[in-house]
C-alpha cells in the first residue's frame, strides 16, 4: 500500500484531476433569424412564464427569460430587478451572460445580487427590490434570468406582454396558467397574431391555459402612436374570486371589485370631536355645497401633507381619518378618506374613487374588470336636482386648484367606491375649450437688426400643468434655467422671467411674463430686412415617415393657442410686403394666420392653432404629416422690411 502511495505521489497532479468540460454554447447570435435582427435593439430569445394559482389567496409565478442585446440602445435589457414585499416574496433570482457565440461568460453569484429598500422621505413601505446587472462593455451579448415570486395578494395576476418595448423582437415566448377548476381564469387577449389561440385543458380538477408566440419583429417607435400596451400581443389576467389576508372578494365585475374595496375601508371615517367642530364652524356661513366643499379642500391643503404608504394590506386599506387628523399626513387613500369624512361633516356627500394616474398613462381596460389602478381621488356628485357638474378633488397636492384633475387624472375612467359597489365613470374631459394658451408679444427692432421682446402668456387647463409645477416646485433661478433651455432661439438672453397664478376662474392658469434681448436678430441685407415675427410659437414639422405606417394615429391632447405679435419698426423702415393670410381646416385641427399694418405703423401678426383630440386609422397619418408641414412652413413666413431712401 505504501508503495502504491509513493508511486502516486510522483505523478503530476493533472494526471488525476478531471477538468469539467466547458458548457456547450447556446444562444449564439447567429441563430437568430435575420428578419428578427433587422431594426431591433434586442431580441427576446425565450420568455417562458408559468403561473400556478394555488388557492384564492396565493399564486406562484416563475419566469425563464433570455434576451440578446444587439446594440447599446438595448442595454437596459442587460439588467433585471424584481420587487417584493410583505405579501409577495421572491424565492430566487438567478442569471448568466453569454458572448456573441453563445459561450458562457459569467454565472451570476449571490454576492452580485443587490437588495435594497425602495423609499424616501415621503414613503413608508415594506417594498424592496432585488436586482442584478449583467451588462457588458461590448454588444452583442445575451443575458439569461430565472426568478420566482410567491404572492399572497392575488388581486394582481401577472400581465403577459413579452414585447414590452419598441425595438424588441421576440423569437419565442410562452405562458402557462394552471388554476383549480373552482377558480377559473379570467383573461382578455389583445393583438394576438392571426392563428394564435389559447390551448385549454382540464385534468384532475385543474384547468390549464397555454399561449405561444414566435418570430415577432421589433416594433418601431412612431410619432403620435397609441401606447405600446395596445399595439403588441397581450394577455391580461385577473381572478374571479380572491382573498387577501382573510378579506374575500370578487373581481368578476366593477361593482364587485368596488364593493370589496369599499368594505375593506368602511368605518375608517370617524373624526375627532375637535375636527368636527372646526369643520362645522368653517362652513357655517357658506352659501352652498360647492362653497362648503371648497373651504374643506383648502383646509385639507393647509393642514396635511402627502406621504406614500405601502405596507402589506396598507396598499389597499387606508389609515383611519382620525390618524390623519392627529398626524397631519397620509397617502392618497388616507387623505381621500379623510376628505370624504370632512365633507360629510360639512353636509357634502362624497366618495373615494380609484384611478390610474399619470400624464402618460393609458386609460384602463374599461371592458375588463380587474385591479388596474394606482391612485385614489375624491368624487363629489351633484346633489339631487342640482344642475352643477360633478366635482373632483385631488387630495395629495397642497397647490392643486380646487376641482381640477389636469393631465394627471383627467380624460380617463375612475371607479367610484359606494355602499352599493363600484361604479365606473369618466373623470373630467379637457378639450380645446379648456386647454388654452393666449400670448401677446411685442418685438422691438432697431436699425442694426438687433431686437428686444416682451411677452405675456396665459396658460389655462392642461396647458398650465407644467408651468404650475415650475411655479410651485422650483425657485426663480431654476425656473429661468428651464425656460432658457427650452426656448427654440439661436442667440438670446432671457432678461426677465416671472410666473404667477392667474386670477381665479373655472380652470387654473399660470401667467408668464418674460423679456428677451436678441442681438443680431434680423441683420439688414442691403436695403431690406427679413424678419419672422413668430418668435415663440413655431410648431416644427414632423420627420418624414420611413416605410409603411404600422400604427393608428392617436392625438391625445387637444389645445388652442392664440398669438398676437406686434412688430415695432425702427425709424426709416416700412413693410415692403406682408405675407398673405393662411387658413387650414382639417380633421386634425385648424390653423389661421394673418398680417396687418396698424395706423401707427406697427405690424400685427395674429396666429390661431387648434389641435383636436382623436384616434384615427393609420391611413390618416399622411394627412396629419402634411398638416404639420404646412403649419411649419407658415410659422416660418417672413415679413420683408424696406429701408426708406434718405
Amino acid at each position: 500500500m505504501k508503495a502504491l502511495l509513493s508511486f502516486l505521489a510522483v505523478l503530476p497532479l493533472g494526471s488525476f484531476l478531471v477538468h469539467p468540460a466547458a458548457p456547450a454554447p447556446k444562444y449564439a447570435v447567429a441563430d437568430i433569424p435575420a428578419a428578427l435582427r433587422e431594426g431591433a435593439n434586442a431580441v427576446l430569445r425565450a420568455n417562458d412564464e408559468v403561473v400556478t394559482v394555488k388557492s384564492a389567496g396565493r399564486l406562484v409565478h416563475t419566469v425563464h427569460r433570455v434576451v440578446t442585446v444587439l446594440s447599446d440602445a438595448g442595454d437596459d435589457f442587460g439588467r433585471h430587478g424584481e420587487y417584493y414585499y410583505d405579501l409577495e416574496s421572491l424565492s430566487y433570482l438567478r442569471g448568466a451572460v453569454y458572448d456573441a457565440d453563445g459561450r458562457l461568460l459569467h454565472q451570476l453569484r449571490a454576492a452580485e445580487i443587490h437588495d435594497q429598500g425602495v423609499g424616501g422621505n415621503d414613503l413608508m413601505t415594506d417594498v424592496r427590490i432585488r436586482y442584478a446587472d449583467l451588462r457588458q462593455p461590448q454588444t452583442p451579448y445575451t443575458v439569461e434570468f430565472d426568478y420566482e415570486t410567491v404572492s399572497d395578494n392575488p388581486l394582481f395576476y401577472p400581465h403577459w406582454q413579452p414585447q414590452e418595448a419598441e425595438g424588441l423582437a421576440v423569437q419565442s415566448a410562452s405562458l402557462r396558467v394552471t388554476t383549480p377548476t373552482a377558480l377559473p381564469l379570467r383573461y382578455q387577449e389583445r393583438q394576438l397574431p392571426a392563428g394564435t389561440a389559447v390551448a385549454h385543458t382540464s385534468t384532475n380538477g385543474q384547468e390549464t391555459y397555454e399561449w405561444h408566440l414566435a418570430n415577432l419583429p421589433a416594433v418601431d417607435e412612431e410619432e403620435a402612436a397609441p401606447p405600446l400596451a395596445t399595439l403588441t400581443p397581450t394577455v391580461a389576467m385577473a381572478p374571479g374570486t380572491f382573498e387577501v389576508q382573510g378579506h374575500k372578494g370578487s373581481a368578476a365585475s366593477w361593482q364587485n371589485l368596488g364593493l370589496w374595496s369599499y368594505e375593506l375601508n368602511a368605518g375608517r371615517d370617524v373624526l375627532p370631536p375637535a375636527t368636527l367642530a372646526k369643520v362645522q364652524a368653517l362652513v357655517r356661513d357658506a352659501p352652498d355645497a360647492r362653497a362648503r366643499a371648497q373651504r374643506v379642500y383648502e383646509m385639507l391643503q393647509g393642514t396635511t401633507r402627502y406621504i406614500s404608504v405601502q405596507l402589506g394590506l396598507g396598499g389597499w386599506q387606508t389609515f383611519p381619518a382620525s390618524s390623519v387628523a392627529s398626524n397631519g399626513y397620509g397617502d392618497c387613500k388616507a387623505l381621500s378618506n379623510y376628505t370624504v369624512a370632512l365633507l360629510k361633516t360639512a353636509g357634502v356627500p362624497a366618495c373615494v374613487a380609484l384611478v390610474k394616474a399619470g400624464p402618460d398613462e393609458p386609460d384602463i381596460r374599461a371592458d375588463f374588470p380587474s385591479t388596474q389602478f394606482n391612485h385614489v381621488i375624491v368624487c363629489v356628485p351633484p346633489a339631487k336636482g342640482d344642475r352643477a357638474d360633478t366635482l373632483w378633488l385631488e387630495c395629495t397636492s397642497q397647490t392643486n386648484a380646487f376641482g381640477y384633475m389636469g393631465s394627471f387624472t383627467g380624460n380617463r375612467h375612475a371607479l367610484l367606491l359606494t355602499p352599493e359597489g363600484g361604479k365606473l365613470v369618466a373623470t373630467p374631459r379637457y378639450g380645446t375649450a379648456e386647454n388654452r394658451q393666449v400670448r401677446r408679444l411685442d418685438l422691438f427692432l432697431d436699425a442694426t437688426g438687433s431686437a428686444t421682446a416682451t411677452a405675456r402668456t396665459l396658460r389655462i387647463g392642461q396647458e398650465q400643468d407644467l408651468y404650475a409645477a415650475l411655479l410651485h416646485e422650483l425657485g426663480p433661478a431654476e425656473q429661468k434655467k428651464y425656460v432658457t433651455d427650452h426656448l427654440r432661439l439661436s442667440t438670446f438672453t432671457l432678461t426677465k422671467l416671472s410666473l404667477a397664478a392667474a386670477p381665479a376662474g373655472p380652470l387654473p392658469g399660470v401667467v408668464e411674463h418674460l423679456a428677451l434681448a436678441l442681438p443680431g436678430f434680423a441683420p439688414p441685407s442691403g436695403k431690406r430686412v427679413f424678419i419672422n415675427p413668430n418668435l415663440l410659437s413655431r410648431l416644427p414639422a414632423l420627420p418624414a415617415q420611413v416605410g409603411e405606417r404600422q400604427s393608428d394615429l392617436w392625438l391625445d391632447h387637444a389645445s388652442l393657442h392664440a398669438d398676437t405679435v406686434r412688430l415695432h419698426l425702427p425709424t426709416g423702415f416700412h413693410p415692403e410686403t406682408l405675407p398673405a393670410p393662411i387658413q387650414l381646416s382639417t380633421a386634425y385641427g385648424t390653423y389661421a394666420s394673418q398680417y396687418a399694418t396698424l395706423p401707427d405703423g406697427t405690424i400685427q401678426y395674429i396666429r390661431r392653432l387648434e389641435l383636436k383630440r382623436g384616434h384615427l386609422p393609420k391611413t390618416a397619418y399622411a394627412g396629419y404629416l402634411d398638416f404639420r408641414r404646412k403649419i411649419s412652413v407658415a410659422d416660418k413666413t417672413q415679413v420683408v422690411l424696406l429701408k426708406t431712401e434718405s
